[in-house]
């Protein structure tokens, strides 16, 4: 079994969080995350490469906004609500207030109004 890497609490930085959350595709995976709580990697139904997704959910876990564990053959992502909250506090939930969501299809990452 591979090691997932996540950095403690002490090692999280504003600039690697606020880097994950700038791409559109992860910030829809966090947006996702907050509103529907725990999920595997397959239920995001992104019409990306499956290469890209798990680039994504790498960038998320190393920088600190997401914790991820394996059930069987399965990686389940959730929120680090209560760290990120303690190290920055309002960031998450004003970013994810400003977040509106993304349907991405294959071509290109649409914005909703």
């Amino acid at each position: 079994m591979r090691f997932l890497y996540h950095p403690d609490k002490k090692d999280i930085s504003l600039a690697a969080v606020l880097y994950a959350l700038g791409d559109p595709v992860r910030l829809e995976m966090v947006r996702q995350l907050a509103t529907k709580g725990e999920q595997c990697c397959a239920d995001f139904d992104f019409a990306i490469a499956k290469s890209t997704m798990s680039n994504h959910f790498k960038i998320l876990r190393e920088s600190g906004v997401v914790l991820t564990h394996k059930e069987g053959t399965q990686h389940i992502n959730k929120l680090r609500r209560e760290d990120l909250e303690a190290l920055f506090p309002g960031l998450l939930e004003a970013v994810l207030r400003s977040a509106r969501p993304l349907f991405i299809c294959q071509q290109s990452v649409v914005h909703t109004q």
